[in-house]
């Protein structure tokens, strides 16, 4: 049985901006798993990921770095397109290509793990019948993301979350950000927030709050977690899937709340630092939460 299981795309990502264009892998699997493992293997994990014949060369560095992945191929990976303007703040985002879905069946291969972390990016990734078949074998922890993210011929959109309800009732660990919560409950306070999704069924709620730090409220608590200033904030893409690996790594050696958010918190912002993602240390991540300690 493996400790954390996280189940998602590998995306083909190309950032077009001004005069220049990159393409690159991404994912909220694959930031995830990058960051699992640049730590010390306290926790058993694995991968599985689906995806189509231009991520083969990706899915083998990862394995040729250590991580254990499992591979349904199918015709396509998911292709991301990022167009920014002068003002990087002015994005046009488009899916090229789309992969298919994580069905039931393929789930029924999945090892037996305890905490199953589904990184959705795009709305239909995840059928109810699949996550709720996960949660009978496991915990399941969800990025909420994805499932507010909708492709119409290949422009993205942004709804609601369609079986909501559903899901949150076997959802035990679910993050999101303080745009996403917005969406998902239409109110802008935090703590309302976390108490409706307690209310329907998820049991760690997760809020990160950008440079106010982030909440998690769990068994009728509210815990405050401080954000880490860093010394420079060079690309925040993939920093939500570090936070979720750092949290989930804490809490399933026995962490309290507390503890895995600071760590979280602080591997998020080590992370910012750069682009591409987490390579630092456990080291590091100690150091920066001591020099912050009040």
């Amino acid at each position: 049985m493996k400790d954390i299981c996280c189940i998602g795309h590998i995306t083909h990502d190309r950032i077009v901006t001004p005069g220049h264009s990159v393409d690159m892998a991404g994912g909220t699997s694959f930031y995830f798993s990058y960051g699992i493992n640049h730590l010390p293997q306290e926790v058993s994990y694995q991968l599985v990921t689906k995806i189509g014949p231009d991520s083969e060369a990706e899915v083998e560095r990862m394995r040729k770095a250590g991580i254990d992945v499992k591979q349904f191929n199918c015709p396509h990976s998911v292709f991301f397109e990022n167009r920014y303007g002068i003002d990087s703040n002015n994005r046009t985002q488009r899916v090229l290509a789309k992969a298919e879905p994580f069905l039931l069946d393929e789930m029924k291969q999945v090892d037996d793990a305890r905490v199953y972390h589904l990184g959705s990016l795009l709305a239909d990734d995840f059928p109810p019948e699949a996550v709720e078949y996960l949660s009978t074998r496991g915990k399941v922890s969800i990025d909420v993301q994805g499932y507010l993210r909708e492709v119409r011929n290949e422009q993205v959109f942004a709804v609601d979350w369609k079986d909501k309800q559903r899901i949150l009732a076997c959802t035990h660990c679910l993050k999101l950000n303080e745009y996403e919560m917005k969406v998902i409950t239409h109110s802008s306070n935090p703590r309302t927030v976390a108490l409706t999704l307690a209310d329907m069924g998820v049991k760690e709620v997760i809020i990160t709050l950008g440079s106010y730090g982030s909440l998690i409220y769990a068994e009728g608590q509210f815990y405050e977690i401080p954000a880490y200033k860093p010394t420079e904030v060079v690309d925040a893409t993939g920093c939500g899937d570090t936070y979720s690996a750092g949290y989930l790594y804490m809490r399933l050696q026995g962490a309290g709340y507390v503890e895995a958010g600071k760590f979280a918190a602080a591997m998020c912002t080590l992370k910012l630092q750069h682009s591409g993602p987490f390579t630092d240390s456990i080291t590091d991540i100690r150091r920066l939460i001591r020099n912050n300690a009040k």
